[in-house]
């Protein structure tokens, strides 16, 4: 794609998200516990080519769209635009609000971009849901969700979608995780120990707030499953970045090369800078 085309693309990402907001009417509102509420395919799919045997993944802490510092107004063109500009295949996002009222910049993003899309809202926020979701530019077979909460303070969930291939099924699972050190922990345990994780092709990624060596960190690295060998890109904060708390871990899969997105909107449009990776499928 030519620089040319692709500035062009951008452009229309930003007036599709910026679009002024209709009504709609809040109808989850009235859920306060985790819950799996959207999986949409776009209306008008882009041709996709069949997933080859490399593709790109990402995850990404859009900050309910509020930019670096979070006191700002919500703009979802600004995020939007970064993860346009990835152009990855498969992305996760942590910290997406979607608002009671007015246009889903959530459906959206994944329309403007031709994606299929799947969300899981872990609570209930004043503004609307705000939960964890997955884009793919190929459709989503199924898609599940484990409950990570364990504390009432912090809700947490994982989402799974399934991504079918010519080699069978990728298993994308995307969360973000507490900040507490021991309930940390728990989730690492809970998730590492659900029978459909890394029974084939698996990416485990999200925000693991992983910015020490904590149990729940080694019990991550020291899986035979993971990334061995790997360092982590410093993601967190944006501006300068100096935790790796953006993670991307394979199971069958090879991660080939791993690195922080840090264009220049990248470096503003949320507190964290997206992580992306390219991975090999198995033949």
């Amino acid at each position: 794609m030519s620089v040319k085309k692709r500035t062009s693309r951008n452009k229309g990402i930003r007036g599709v998200v910026r679009k002024k907001r209709s009504a709609r009417t809040p109808d989850l509102k009235h859920l306060d516990t985790p819950h799996l509420c959207l999986l949409r395919a776009p209306s008008v799919a882009p041709p996709t080519r069949p997933m080859q045997r490399e593709i790109t993944v990402a995850t990404y802490n859009v900050h309910r769209w509020t930019g670096l510092n979070g006191r700002g107004a919500s703009d979802p063109a600004r995020a939007g635009f970064v993860i346009s500009e990835m152009a990855a295949d498969v992305i996760a996002l942590q910290e997406v609000m979607r608002p009671h009222r007015g246009d889903d910049p959530l459906e959206e993003l994944a329309e403007a971009l031709g994606m299929h899309v799947t969300f899981a809202a872990t609570r209930v926020h004043k503004r609307g849901e705000l939960g964890n979701a997955i884009l793919s530019r190929w459709p989503i077979g199924g898609v599940s969700m484990l409950d990570l909460s364990y504390s009432r303070l912090e809700k947490r969930v994982a989402v799974a979608a399934q991504i079918p291939f010519d080699g069978g099924v990728l298993e994308v699972v995307a969360t973000h995780l507490s900040l507490a050190d021991r309930t940390r922990h728990k989730q690492v345990r809970a998730l590492l120990g659900h029978p459909q994780l890394g029974r084939g092709p698996t990416v485990l990624l999200g925000d693991m707030n992983s910015w020490r060596s904590c149990p729940a960190t080694r019990a991550l690295d020291a899986e035979p499953w993971t990334t061995a060998g790997i360092k982590f890109p410093m993601s967190f904060p944006a501006a300068r970045p100096v935790l790796a708390l953006d993670r991307i871990y394979t199971s069958g899969v090879d991660l080939v090369e791993i690195s922080a997105y840090d264009s220049r909107a990248a470096q503003r449009a949320s507190d964290h800078l997206p992580v992306v990776a390219r991975i090999r499928l198995p033949g």
